[in-house]
């Protein structure tokens, strides 16, 4: 990561942050609706534009 520059690593920061499931108390307040993060990611099957 030494050679990676600040913007790419700014990126795939955001990208890390927002690969987070969905939290507890929304499948709570939607009745189980909302289970699923329809934008979730996983680090082998997808690739990240950097």
């Amino acid at each position: 990561m030494s050679k990676v520059t600040k913007g790419v690593k700014l990126r795939l920061a955001k990208a890390a942050k927002q690969n987070s499931r969905v939290p507890v108390w929304v499948i709570l307040r939607t009745n189980r609706r909302v289970r699923t993060h329809p934008k979730r990611r996983h680090w082998r099957r997808t690739t990240l534009d950097k």
